[in-house]
C-alpha cells in the first residue's frame, strides 16, 4: 500500500509550523511536500531591523531543507488547485510548471498586500513584506541621504532626507522607528545643511498608534517616537502620491522621495478561485481547521477564516502567533485524519505582545505585564531569540556588534526599484528579467478579499459603490501580533536585451491584443510595458548598435524628464524616461540616408526609407510593396509598448486585517 500524500502550500508561520510537527508525527509514513516560492521561512518580525542595517538578510532567514530534513521541498508558486483531481498546480522559479498530487492539502497560503484606492500610490509606493523590499529600503535611505547631503539646493536637501510611513500598526511603527535611528546616524557621519535633519512622518487614519493593542502599548510607543522627532499624524493619510511627493488628506504637500506603504494585507487570492466558501478573502474552515464538504483540504494562517471559539461569531485576527498556533493543531488534525491521534478544535490565550522601537526601548505586556524602556526591550529581544526556529547566535552576535560598532550605511545595489513593485503578488522574490511570472497582478485586484473605500474611508455612505483595491498580512512573532501578488514577466526577444512587460492587468490585456494582432497577420509586441522607476542612462539599456536597426517613423523623440523626476509610466528598469525601446521615440537621424532594406528588390525606395512614405505600423496592414513576402522587415521594430498601469487609489488600512 502506498503511503499517504501530503501537500503543503506555504512555508510562512502557519506552512512552516505543519510541515514541522507533520513530519515529526509522520515519521516517515507520509509523503510531506512543501511548495513555497523560497527555499527559506522569513522571520517577519526581525524584518526592520534588515532594513536599518542592524541585521544581515541571512540572520532573519530560516532554511528549509536543514531544518525539515523529512520534508520534500518544492520551489514554485501556486497557481491553481483541482480539487476534484487532488492535483496543485505550480510555475517553478525558471517558468517550468509542475504537478503535485495530494491525499491531504494543507493551505498556508498567507497573505498579500492592501493596496487602496489613492492615484499614484502603485506607482510611487514601495511596500514592506519580503526579504527584498527590505534590502531595497535600506539602500534607498542611504542614498537619499548621501545625496542630501552633496545637494547645493535646500529644497532638494529636505526632500530627499523626508520619509514617510504610512500605517501605524506593528510595520510601519517599527520602520519609523528603526528608520530614524538609522538616519540620525548617517547625517553624524554625513551632515546636511545647515539646520537640517532627516524627517520621519508616520500616517494613519486610526486615532492612536497601534489601534489593535491595548493603550498602554500604544501610549509607550507613540511617546518614544515624539521624543525623537518622529512627525506621529493620526487622523491623516496620503490623498495623492506624485514624482515629487505626497498631498495629505489635510491639504498639505510633503516634497518627498521616500513614501514607504505599510498600511496592511489581505489572504491571498489563490484561496478565491476554489469557488468555496469565503470570509473577506479567507476560506472558511470549521474549528478543526478542515473545509466544509472537502475533508481532505485544510486550511490555516492568513489564508484560513478560523472560529474564534474565545468569541463566538468572529474569527481569529491574521497574526502570526494565531497562524504559528494554527499550524500546529493542522498537523495534528491532518495525521488524526490518516488515523494517527485525536482531531482537536483550534483554541488559543493571548501570551501578549511586544513591539521593537529601535535601541533599548520597546513596548511590551508579556501575559498582561505592561512593561517599557529597558525591561520591555530586553523581554522583547530575549521574546524573539526564544521563537526563531534558527540563527539565534547569529542574530544575538549581530546585536551586540550594533550596540559597539557603528553601522555600515553603503549602498549594495543588489535590488533595484522596479524590482519590487508595490503591486506584487510575490513580495518574497524580487523581480528579475526573463523569469515569467506564475500569477498576474489582476489576481490579486480583485475578489471579496480586496479592499474597498468602505473599509478603509470613514463615513462613508454604504449606498456608494465600493472600489476594489490590493493587500498580504505580515506574521509577526508567535507571542506577538503581526500586522506585500504575480509580479509581471520581462520577456526575452531573441536577443540579449529583455523586452520589458507591463504589470497588473495590463499584462493581461496585452496579451490579449498580441494574440488579436497574430490572427490578423500583423508583428505584435512580446510584451506588454513595465513601470520601472530606477534612473540608469539609456545607453545602458539598449545599445546604440541595436537602436540604429530599428525601422523609426519620421518625426523627432520627446525631450527624456529631467534628471531625479519619475518620467511617464513606459519606463525600463533603471531609467526615469521613455522606454528606448519605443519606435516613436527614437530619432529618424539614427538611420542613414542610404540605408536599404535587405529585402529590397527595385532601385524605387521602400516606404520605411527616407525619401519614401513612412510603412503604416498598424495591425493588420499589409507589409511595403519593397518587400517579396507577408513576413514583416527584419528591421521593423516588434511593437509598441503598453501603457503603465493607471493610478490605483488607497487609504489606511482596517487594522482588523492585521499589519505587522
Amino acid at each position: 500500500m502506498s503511503r499517504p500524500r501530503i501537500v503543503i502550500v506555504g512555508a510562512g508561520f502557519a506552512g512552516y509550523r505543519t510541515a514541522k510537527e507533520l513530519s515529526r508525527k509522520a515519521r516517515g509514513k507520509a509523503d510531506i511536500t512543501l511548495l513555497n516560492p523560497t527555499d527559506y521561512f522569513l522571520y517577519l518580525p526581525l524584518l526592520p531591523q534588515v532594513a536599518a542595517g542592524i541585521l544581515e538578510p541571512r540572520r532573519v532567514t530560516v532554511s528549509l531543507s536543514d531544518t525539515l530534513p523529512q520534508v520534500r521541498l518544492v520551489l514554485g508558486e501556486a497557481d491553481g488547485i483541482d480539487l476534484d483531481a487532488r492535483t496543485v498546480h505550480y510555475t517553478d522559479p525558471e517558468g517550468t510548471g509542475g504537478t503535485l498530487g495530494y491525499d491531504r492539502l494543507v493551505l498556508a497560503a498567507g497573505s498579500v498586500n492592501k493596496l487602496l484606492p489613492i492615484p499614484g500610490v502603485a506607482e510611487h509606493a514601495h511596500g514592506f513584506r519580503g526579504l527584498p523590499e527590505a534590502l531595497y529600503l535600506r539602500d534607498h535611505v542611504t542614498r537619499q541621504v548621501e545625496l542630501a547631503a552633496a545637494a547645493d539646493d535646500p529644497e532638494t536637501c529636505a526632500a530627499r532626507c523626508t520619509f514617510v510611513v504610512v500605517g501605524a500598526g506593528y510595520t510601519g511603527t517599527e520602520v519609523a522607528a528603526q528608520g530614524q535611528l538609522f538616519t540620525d546616524a548617517q547625517v553624524r557621519r554625513h551632515p546636511l545643511r545647515k539646520g537640517m535633519r532627516p524627517r520621519w512622518l508616520l500616517l494613519d487614519i486610526a486615532e492612536r498608534v497601534l489601534p489593535e493593542l491595548d493603550v498602554h502599548l500604544s501610549r509607550t510607543a507613540d511617546r518614544t517616537l515624539r521624543e525623537r522627532g518622529v512627525e506621529v499624524r493620526m487622523g491623516t493619510s496620503v490623498k495623492e502620491a506624485t514624482p515629487d511627493g505626497v498631498l495629505l488628506t489635510d491639504g498639505e504637500f510633503v516634497a518627498t522621495r521616500s513614501l514607504v506603504w505599510c498600511v496592511g494585507v489581505r489572504p491571498d487570492p489563490l484561496a478565491e478561485a476554489l469557488g468555496l466558501p469565503m470570509e473577506r478573502g479567507r476560506l472558511l474552515v470549521d474549528p478543526n481547521l478542515q473545509v466544509p464538504g472537502r475533508p481532505e483540504v485544510f486550511a490555516c494562517g492568513d489564508a484560513a477564516a478560523v472560529p474564534d471559539l474565545e468569541n463566538p461569531g468572529q474569527f481569529t485576527p491574521m497574526t502570526a502567533q494565531h497562524a504559528w498556533r494554527q499550524g500546529r493543531t493542522a498537523a495534528l488534525n491532518v495525521a488524526a485524519s490518516l488515523g494517527a491521534g485525536v482531531r482537536r478544535p483550534y483554541e488559543h490565550r493571548d501570551l501578549g505582545f511586544v513591539v521593537d522601537l529601535g535601541g533599548v526601548k520597546a513596548a511590551a505586556n508579556p501575559l498582561g505585564v505592561p512593561l517599557s524602556g529597558l525591561a520591555a526591550g530586553a523581554v522583547t529581544r530575549g521574546y524573539h531569540l526564544a521563537a526563531m526556529p534558527g540563527n539565534r547566535v547569529r542574530v544575538a552576535a549581530d546585536w551586540l556588534l550594533d550596540a559597539v560598532l557603528p553601522r555600515q550605511a553603503v549602498q549594495l545595489g543588489l535590488v533595484r526599484s522596479w524590482s519590487v513593485p508595490l503591486d506584487t503578488a510575490s513580495p518574497e522574490l524580487a523581480r528579475v528579467p526573463g523569469r515569467p511570472q506564475a500569477r498576474q497582478e489582476a489576481d490579486a485586484r480583485s475578489g471579496p478579499g480586496a479592499a474597498t473605500e468602505q473599509e478603509t474611508r470613514p463615513g462613508r455612505k454604504a449606498t456608494e459603490p465600493a472600489a476594489p483595491a490590493v493587500g498580504k498580512a505580515e506574521p509577526g512573532v508567535p507571542a506577538v501580533e503581526a500586522a506585500e501578488p504575480g509580479t509581471p514577466a520581462v520577456e526575452q526577444t531573441g536577443e540579449w536585451e529583455p523586452t520589458v512587460v507591463a504589470s497588473a492587468g495590463e499584462a493581461v490585456i496585452s496579451e490579449a491584443k498580441a494574440r488579436e494582432a497574430a490572427e490578423q497577420g500583423s508583428p505584435e509586441r512580446r510584451g506588454p510595458a513595465l513601470y520601472a522607476p530606477e534612473r540608469e542612462s539609456l545607453e545602458r539599456q539598449v545599445p546604440e548598435r541595436h537602436a540604429a536597426e530599428l525601422n523609426v517613423p519620421e518625426h523627432p523623440a520627446p525631450e527624456p524628464e529631467a534628471p531625479g523626476r519619475r518620467g511617464p509610466e513606459r519606463e525600463l528598469p533603471g531609467r526615469r524616461g521613455p522606454a528606448p525601446h519605443a519606435p516613436e521615440q527614437e530619432s529618424p537621424e539614427r538611420q542613414g540616408p542610404d540605408r536599404k532594406s535587405p529585402e529590397q528588390k527595385s532601385p524605387e525606395p521602400a516606404k520605411n526609407q527616407p525619401g519614401g512614405e513612412p510603412a503604416k505600423r498598424q495591425p493588420g496592414l499589409e507589409p511595403a510593396k519593397s518587400q517579396p513576402t507577408p513576413e514583416p522587415a527584419k528591421n521593423q521594430p516588434d511593437g509598441e509598448p503598453a501603457e503603465g498601469p493607471g493610478p490605483v487609489k488607497r487609504t489606511d488600512a482596517d487594522p482588523a486585517e492585521g499589519d505587522s
